[in-house]
């Protein structure tokens, strides 16, 4: 990347590319997000479609406005934020998300892997700027408590009244939507 030709006070020109370096791979990581809890919410069916396709719009709504908070983030600092479908499709590091038309429980389960994934990138970009800039880590802080939270409204249909996970042990999406499925 670049340097930018200006960043915030107190942050050098190669601090601040960094940063945004960072929160670029954020970025494209929320904008697959959000795209993929929209896909969910139209190809949900059986049972519990109406519980999952309505909790699904304001997680839609929450991963489009941190999408938004850190390409502001970004161009802050003053880097312009990529946002186009070939930059992230290029940028990904994780395969794209391949339930169609599914139970909710299947979508459910794959869901909890698509958080996984998600969290846990979260949570190391915001190891990785937790010296560089306090502003760009609280940002991330702030978007952890959300994602978790959503992250524990799918988990909630998937544990079992012992605190199990159908999940449990699945380590991609097809598998956990299997796991699910069988465990239900």
């Amino acid at each position: 990347m670049a340097l930018p030709r200006y960043t915030v006070p107190s942050l050098t020109l190669e601090q601040g590319a960094k940063v945004a370096e960072i929160l670029q791979e954020r970025l494209h990581s929320l904008n697959d997000l959000q795209l993929t809890l929209k896909h969910i919410h139209w190809n949900v069916v059986g049972p519990h479609f109406i519980a999952v396709h309505e909790m699904l719009d304001p997680q839609v709504d929450a991963v489009r406005g941190m999408a938004d908070a850190v390409a502001e983030r970004i161009a802050t600092l003053g880097v312009a934020p990529v946002g186009t479908p070939g930059a992230l499709v290029a940028a990904r590091t994780w395969d794209d998300y391949t339930l169609g038309r599914a139970s909710a429980i299947e979508h459910l389960g794959a869901l909890d892997e698509v958080y996984q994934g998600v969290i846990a990138s979260h949570r190391q970009a915001a190891a990785d700027t937790e010296q560089l800039d306090a502003v760009t880590n609280d940002l991330l802080i702030g978007h952890l408590h959300d994602l978790e939270l959503f992250h524990w409204f799918v988990r909630a249909h998937l544990e079992s009244s012992g605190g199990a996970l159908a999940t449990e042990g699945a380590t991609t999406e097809l598998d956990a939507a299997r796991e699910a499925r069988q465990a239900m």
